[in-house]
């Protein structure tokens, strides 16, 4: 058995179709995205830290489960 290689077009739209249904799943399971958050962040709130990802996925889960609201907008 060979292996073949990938086009790159063929590559570069799979990998967007996947970022898509990554995306999409959690969505559906209440987590933001969270380049989508660092780049709210960045443009809207320059003055605040950056949390990890670690931290950004416990901060939106208690805003699901919590109760409590987390979030500036």
């Amino acid at each position: 058995m060979g292996t073949a290689l990938v086009p790159v077009g063929q590559y570069q739209s799979f990998k967007r179709a996947w970022r898509r249904i990554v995306q999409t799943a959690r969505l559906c399971c209440g987590v933001p995205d969270y380049d989508n958050y660092v780049r709210h962040l960045m443009e809207k709130h320059p003055e605040r830290p950056i949390p990890d990802y670690a931290t950004f996925f416990r901060q939106r889960q208690e805003a699901r489960y919590g109760g409590g609201r987390i979030g500036c907008c």
